[in-house]
């Protein structure tokens, strides 16, 4: 099995865009949650059962996002999101998301989940069937990128 990102193509919805006619910037969350959520199904875990199958729960710790060029209503965006780091009990997952008719790259984000115990909610290693299959979706920013056929972008 190939590593790699995990990519979806979604629409820029109304309730995306702001008065201008342009993506609200916190849309992006919709499609970094969309895109989360397939990545998880396609590993073979559905949210709807994998937080009573590990007993954990999966909270966000940190998420940002640095906005590149404008989406508009209609527009089609292939959102990839891909997993950067895995700690011991923390996922740092990518989203590298492509405006298809520009080429570019829309927005790029990242969210850190946190492995808690149901109860405590205190961290907790990662299950290692969870891990295990989720590893396919590792790979760097740009090898992700080269997947999406942009380039990864120079450090400053």
């Amino acid at each position: 099995m190939e590593r790699g990102p995990f990519t979806i193509d979604e629409y820029v919805r109304w309730s995306d865009v702001d008065y201008a006619g342009i993506i609200f910037y916190g849309a992006y969350v919709r499609f970094f949650e969309i895109a989360e959520t397939e990545l998880f199904r396609e590993a073979g875990h559905a949210y709807s059962e994998v937080f009573d199958r590990f007993d954990i729960w999966l909270p966000r710790a940190h998420l940002d996002c640095d906005f590149k060029y404008p989406a508009r209503l209609d527009d089609v965006l292939r959102v990839a999101s891909y997993i950067s780091r895995f700690g011991n009990s923390s996922i740092t997952l990518n989203f590298d998301v492509l405006h298809l008719d520009a080429g570019r790259l829309a927005a790029a984000g990242h969210e850190v989940l946190v492995c808690t115990d149901r109860h405590s909610l205190r961290p907790r290693p990662l299950p290692q069937e969870l891990r295990a299959s989720l590893e396919r979706f590792s790979c760097t920013e740009r090898e992700a990128r080269t997947a999406l056929g942009v380039a990864a972008e120079v450090a400053t």
